[in-house]
């Protein structure tokens, strides 16, 4: 194994996906590519790019999220881990799907948000949407519970 792509939300699920990921690294000596996508710019009838200050409010929120990247990729670094940071943006299965391959990924790991069956059989996820469709296997990983949300602590 050269290359484990994490698809990172910043939720809840992101820590224990990362956990996971140095782990491995650690033992295969990998490089860690830790992917988050910023969605698409909305479209506005009329404007080709949108008023300005919706721009300028997306990029500061794209800003905001490359920081916050940033942070995770030097704290994997200062772990041993050999990491890079991509934000990209679009439709998130999409893209995600689109970078295993121009990475040639060979494990991706993605955080579960454990949303019940009910949602997955009626909405759907980006996780299970990788899940079907990516060329290497994807390691999902629970996401851990709070005390006190209703379910126990781990």
């Amino acid at each position: 194994m050269k290359t484990i792509l994490v698809a990172v939300d910043f939720s809840d699920a992101t820590p224990p996906a990362l956990n996971h990921a140095v782990i491995l690294a650690a033992q295969f000596k990998c490089r860690v590519y830790l992917v988050h996508v910023a969605p698409p710019e909305p479209e506005f009838v009329g404007y080709k790019a949108g008023p300005q200050h919706v721009r300028d409010q997306v990029a500061h929120e794209i800003h905001k999220e490359h920081e916050r990247l940033q942070i995770l990729e030097q704290q994997m670094r200062e772990k041993g881990v050999d990491a890079a940071a991509l934000l990209i943006q679009g439709p998130t299965q999409e893209k995600i799907l689109q970078e295993i391959e121009r990475l040639e990924a060979d494990l991706v790991i993605m955080g579960s948000h454990g949303h019940g069956a009910m949602r997955h059989l009626l909405v759907g996820s980006v996780t299970e949407g990788v899940l079907r469709k990516a060329p290497c296997p994807v390691m999902v990983i629970p996401c851990q519970s709070r005390p006190g949300n209703g379910h126990k602590a781990r």
